[in-house]
């Protein structure tokens, strides 16, 4: 498999290259307490809304706070709630659509509608209408998300599951004596996650998409918390200093592009039709 993943990396630049903007974003998330010159929440009036300068590389804000010190500590918050989103989602959904997919019948017929129930909403107005219930705070937002996202993948994983479950290793193992659900956990998830993996890595840049969203909303972290999509809300009132709401937004549309490089790479790479290239 590794060997496989740095023959894609060789033929696949963009590959490649949203995995470089990923990893340096994790890196700085988690270094930033070495790579930022001030504290995320330090503030000198005095040179508020100070544009680029060797000193302050991304500018100041409205209460003279340092952008990119900012910027590099918001990666923290963002990440974090696009990954936990993604893992509990991917998670719960799956192992649903693998039970209604592996069962079948009425059972599957229940359990698939909940979940379009959940899909019939916009997911954007039922997370802020979830948040806005909840209250704001990084906890409720990413519940808030869990909530709207998990029937995505149980819907995928359902499809895939359907259709492993009639292959003859299914059958075989079931002519041995394996239990119902032996067979599913042993035999048919094992068999099906390629797919949700790959939507997964695809959906984080989503996901700190819509957690920014929520944010620039005012439904996510409390102030004065850097977090990318708050700071753009701030830079909304000054629409002349492009410092201000431009780095958190560029911030967001790198990791957001870079995670769904890393997802079309996979893509290629788990493609029987392809796989026999790498």
């Amino acid at each position: 498999m590794i060997r496989s993943i740095i023959k894609l990396m060789k033929s696949n630049y963009l590959f490649t290259l949203g995995c470089f903007i990923c990893l340096c974003w994790i890196l700085a998330a988690i270094f930033a307490d070495f790579i930022a010159p001030y504290g995320p929440i330090t503030q000198d009036l005095s040179i508020r809304l100070n544009s680029p300068s060797l000193e302050h590389l991304f500018g100041t804000d409205n209460f003279g706070r340092d952008i990119f010190s900012r910027v590099i500590y918001g990666g923290r918050y963002s990440l974090l709630a696009g990954c936990v989103t993604v893992l509990l989602a991917g998670t719960i959904g799956s192992i649903y659509g693998a039970i209604a997919g592996y069962l079948g019948g009425v059972v599957d017929d229940i359990m698939m509608r909940l979940s379009e129930m959940i899909l019939s909403f916009p997911s954007l107005i039922l997370a802020m209408c979830i948040n806005a219930a909840l209250g704001s705070s990084l906890f409720n937002t990413m519940f808030a998300l869990v909530i709207v996202a998990w029937p995505t993948y149980a819907r995928l994983m359902r499809s895939v599951v359907l259709t492993v479950k009639e292959n003859e290793y299914v059958e075989a193992a079931r002519a041995l004596g394996a239990s119902k659900w032996r067979v599913l956990i042993t035999e048919i998830i094992p068999n099906s996650v390629g797919s949700v993996l790959i939507m997964a890595t695809t959906d984080l840049g989503n996901q700190i998409l819509m957690f920014s969203t929520l944010s620039f909303l005012g439904l996510g972290s409390a102030p004065p918390t850097p977090e990318w999509g708050m700071m753009v809300s701030d830079g909304v009132n000054y629409f002349n200093k492009f410092w201000v709401a431009g780095f958190p937004g560029l911030a967001i549309l790198t990791m957001a592009v870079g995670s769904n490089f890393i997802g079309d790479g996979l893509r290629d790479l788990m493609d029987p039709k392809l796989r026999k290239e790498f």
